[in-house]
């Protein structure tokens, strides 16, 4: 039973030859992991613990302005799609809160929020089938739209404004999910099947 199989086993609710698992870490513990074990690459050491599945992933391709790693201000590691600077290991912590002052619903509307097409699909296809079938395909966008809210409102801000002001809550969470619907919705039409 090959590694897709085994996931498809165990979604159709029936026993495959082992559980499948899925090696989930951070870039720098698996660079770690890579050398501790002197292997040559990722997928050495996927199969290596017996990953099952491998992700596929769209990379950027917007604007300048909104890039995640280029022409950073002093201080910044990183930009996520949405604006939020982040500074310190592993993606680090917000360092700004774009939307902490906002009130009202229009503020939010007004905010520069990101395009989806800044995210290129064209290599999802030719990168699952890399694999030839072999393993399972983890693919869309990674979605942590909570803390996206966090990052955007400030924790604390966040919470208060749950209670005293749900319409631009709702407003900032909409934006949030419907980006990253539609970048997922988009690798999907492009991985197809």
């Amino acid at each position: 039973m090959n590694s897709k199989q085994r996931v498809m086993t165990a979604f159709d609710h029936r026993e495959p030859d082992r559980v499948p698992a899925w090696l989930g870490m951070s870039p720098a513990f698996q660079e770690k992991a890579k050398q501790h074990l002197k292997l040559p690459d990722d997928e050495s050491l996927a199969r290596y613990v017996g990953d099952d599945f491998r992700r596929v992933a769209a990379p950027y391709a917007g604007p300048d302005y909104a890039s995640p790693t280029d022409d950073l201000p002093p201080g910044a590691t990183y930009r996520s799609v949405f604006g939020i600077l982040r500074h310190g290991y592993e993606g680090g912590q917000p360092i700004n809160h774009p939307l902490l002052q906002a009130t009202t619903t229009a503020e939010v509307e007004a905010y520069p929020w990101p395009d989806p097409a800044w995210i290129d699909v064209s290599r999802i296809r030719a990168d699952a089938a890399s694999y030839a079938g072999q393993v399972a395909i983890l693919g869309g966008e990674w979605s942590p739209f909570w803390h996206d809210a966090i990052d955007l409102l400030g924790m604390e801000n966040l919470l208060y404004k749950m209670y005293d002001m749900p319409a631009l809550v709702d407003a900032v969470l909409a934006h949030i999910v419907d980006y990253y619907f539609a970048v997922s919705q988009r690798i999907f039409e492009e991985a197809a099947d």
